[in-house]
């Protein structure tokens, strides 16, 4: 995976902000950044539930927000990617 090694996406659970915006905000930076190269795996479905502590359908609409936005593309059976610049 080409994300970097050892980032831990951390929620803020007393926020007003909910658990999938923040989610997909840190991964947009990330992307954004560069820190997620273009066509770069993004972390596992698996991964983010097990480190953030969230349901893995908060997990699944925070990366449909940057499905939404072009930021992102799933490919069935291998994960979701980042999407090309």
């Amino acid at each position: 995976m080409a994300t970097l090694p050892g980032v831990v996406y951390e929620i803020d659970r007393r926020s007003d902000v909910p658990s999938y915006q923040q989610l997909a905000a840190m991964l947009r930076e990330d992307i954004e950044a560069g820190r997620i190269a273009p066509d770069a795996q993004l972390p596992s479905l698996t991964r983010l539930v097990q480190e953030t502590g969230l349901d893995v359908k908060t997990v699944r609409k925070a990366i449909s927000v940057l499905t939404d936005e072009g930021l992102a593309y799933v490919v069935p059976g291998r994960g979701t990617f980042a999407g090309p610049r």
